[in-house]
């Protein structure tokens, strides 16, 4: 693709969503709360497992 086409393109996807309806942009506590509970989901819940046992040689 040409690259003047996909910066068109990238910009108007930046351009979609109003500032206020950005609500990650406009609350930090927000995002960093989003981000550890996509964490959790798609690693689990470390915490609770021990850690594997390797095999003795």
């Amino acid at each position: 693709m040409d690259p003047e086409r996909q910066r068109e393109i990238a910009r108007k996807g930046g351009a979609s969503v109003p500032s206020e309806k950005r609500s990650f942009s406009q609350d930090r506590s927000l995002a960093a709360q989003a981000g550890r509970k996509g964490g959790e989901a798609s690693h689990g819940s470390r915490k609770d497992q021990a850690a594997p046992q390797r095999p003795q040689e």
